[in-house]
């Protein structure tokens, strides 16, 4: 040891019994040629076992391979420089293959003697510490992943959601959080909104006014809620909050509808008008203003032959109507004047060609962003439909083929052909009409004709003042 590290007398190492002992875990003498001479073991250190059987054997023998190269790098230092300042040095220790250990040594040489002496200390509750702490660590990673993932669940599942949600903090009266819905119905952006006094979204509301409207709302028994005014857009909207516990604190989830949601069906009528479309034996079809359709239920995906709702969203419903944008526009112009139409009699054509004739019903529908609807009723009525219900406009009566059939022998087969004609011609004519409600200028548009045309064609059939009173023209 080096003089500056000594202070006053220490004794003789070899005056006192049991030094090593004492002061290592484990203590090993080495001879030059590398094997075991005497060992000790620390009775402190029960985890060490009985190492007795290194005793006459190759130290290196209970060596990782690793740890054997740091022995010999030590050895050749030591043999090179004697007076050098010993560093301590870890080796792990392996015995039969199947237990490791690790050790601290001091390398000491003994003096008239080859021999090394290893004092050690036992690292492994050292490394059991920082095993833990590894573990610790990765634990906390794998928290954090799940904590992130969870987070990412839930910004897809708020954003996802057409219902409009405002995530409030009961004591403090801010917004947590909501949805791009909310925000839309309130009249900003969510960054805007989140973090801010909810009060301040509403005119005429105070912070405790507000956080006492809602809690009394929540706390009440059934669905009830706070009619309250948007700030900036004055829209009349109304809250519906319910409690519920987060990581041991209470919030309140706020439903955000409109007066015309609240003044509606109630959550009972809603579910038996939801169960009501999917098993309807009619076909349902919810389309946007411009006929395209938003939703439809399972009759008519049967009644088109399609596959799944996808194969027709977002299609015009002119795409399954014989008539096309025929028959759309007509119903459009007439239930968007009306409100609704009712018994409009069509054909719905399948993806794969197939027809089925139909009569629909209509009605104008309200969206909640303020754009106009319609709601369509298909009834499927081929089985019972008969000529005289005006369907049938390409097949002549038993009167008018009778009559074709007495000027046989009478005319030439020019002037029975033109008969004929002119009886197909009437027979179309009078089904546009009709299906129309004498609205000329559709059943123009239906024929294919010019409006001067038809009221020609009406005038040399007789018809065109079939309905007295009720020419209509658009």
């Amino acid at each position: 040891m080096s003089e500056r590290f000594r202070a006053g007398v220490l004794p003789d190492p070899g005056q006192i019994d049991e030094l090593v002992e004492s002061v290592a875990d484990l203590a090993v003498l080495v001879s030059g040629s590398g094997v075991v001479e005497g060992i000790s073991v620390n009775p402190d250190c029960p985890s060490l076992g009985c190492l007795d059987h290194w005793v006459g054997r190759k130290f290196e023998t209970f060596l990782t391979q690793e740890s054997r190269e740091k022995f010999a790098e030590r050895l050749t230092v030591i043999a090179a420089k004697p007076d050098l300042a010993r560093r301590p040095v870890e080796m792990n220790h392996v015995d039969n293959a199947t237990w490791e250990f690790p050790i601290r040594y001091s390398l000491h040489r003994v003096k008239g003697s080859d021999s090394i002496l290893l004092v050690g200390r036992d690292m492994q509750p050292i490394a059991e510490v920082q095993q833990r702490l590894v573990s610790e660590q990765l634990a906390r990673e794998r928290d954090q992943q799940k904590m992130r993932s969870g987070e990412t669940f839930y910004r897809v599942v708020l954003e996802a959601a057409e219902t409009p949600l405002v995530l409030v903090e009961p004591e403090k009266g801010r917004i947590h959080d909501l949805n791009s819905a909310a925000a839309t119905l309130l009249g900003t952006t969510p960054d805007t909104l989140r973090g801010n006094a909810f009060a301040q979204a509403f005119e005429g509301w105070r912070r405790n006014e507000m956080m006492e409207a809602l809690q009394g709302a929540a706390a009440a028994d059934g669905m009830s809620s706070v009619d309250v005014i948007a700030r900036r857009n004055g829209r009349e909207l109304a809250l519906v909050p319910e409690y519920f516990r987060a990581a041991g604190e209470l919030f309140l989830l706020c439903r955000v509808v409109t007066t015309e949601e609240t003044e509606g069906a109630g959550p009972e009528v809603a579910q038996s008008l939801a169960a009501l479309f999917g098993a309807s034996s009619d076909a349902i079809v919810l389309t946007d203003g411009k006929g395209v359709i938003r939703d439809a239920n399972e009759a008519f995906l049967i009644m088109t032959d399609a596959a799944q709702l996808r194969d027709v969203k977002h299609k015009s419903l002119a795409d399954f109507l014989a008539r096309g944008t025929v028959d759309l526009k007509l119903i459009l112009e007439t239930a968007g004047k009306a409100g609704r139409m009712s018994r409009y009699s069509s054909q719905i054509s399948s993806v794969v060609g197939s027809r089925s004739s139909v009569e629909i019903s209509v009605a104008q529908l309200g969206q909640r962003n303020g754009e106009l609807g319609f709601g369509f009723i298909i009834r499927d009525v081929s089985p019972s439909q008969t000529v005289d219900e005006g369907a049938g406009a390409g097949v002549m009566s038993d009167d008018a083929m009778q009559s074709v059939m007495d000027l046989v022998g009478t005319a030439s087969l020019k002037e029975l052909v033109s008969a004929t004609s002119d009886v197909v011609e009437k027979m179309c004519i009078e089904t546009a009409v009709k299906l129309t409600g004498n609205n000329r200028v559709a059943a123009a548009e239906m024929l294919g004709l010019s409006r001067q045309s038809l009221y020609v064609k009406l005038r040399k059939h007789g018809l065109l003042n079939a309905r007295p009173g009720d020419d209509s023209e658009g």
